[in-house]
């Protein structure tokens, strides 16, 4: 697949989905620790989510990092916005951002 048309797929997917997790495996089974960590803020803050399993789709692993020109997986969107990988989910999480931000949003009760 080309770039431009994984792109457009990578697009429709954060358009379609309010919170949209890229990640290495499933959320019932992550294949790295990293993708574990974001699953379990996003489980602990009780939010709906979809995710991609960039390891079933070479095309959508590297097309997600030059989409949202991030070097690495996993990659978390909020209502179309990128807001980055692990380690600033993780950040927003323990600083209470991550959950003000799903607050305003309407994605979960406050």
């Amino acid at each position: 697949m080309s770039e431009p048309a994984v792109h457009d797929s990578i697009q429709k997917l954060i358009e379609e989905n309010p919170v949209m997790l890229f990640m290495k495996g499933t959320p019932a089974f992550p294949q790295c620790g990293f993708s574990a960590t974001v699953v379990a803020i996003l489980d602990h803050l009780g939010v709906d989510y979809e995710s991609t399993n960039v390891l079933e789709d070479q095309d959508i692993r590297e097309g997600v990092k030059s989409f949202s020109n991030w070097p690495t997986i996993p990659q978390l969107y909020v209502k179309g916005e990128f807001l980055g990988g692990c380690d600033i989910a993780k950040e927003m999480f323990q600083s209470g951002e991550l959950k003000t931000l799903l607050e305003e949003q309407g994605l979960v009760e406050a």
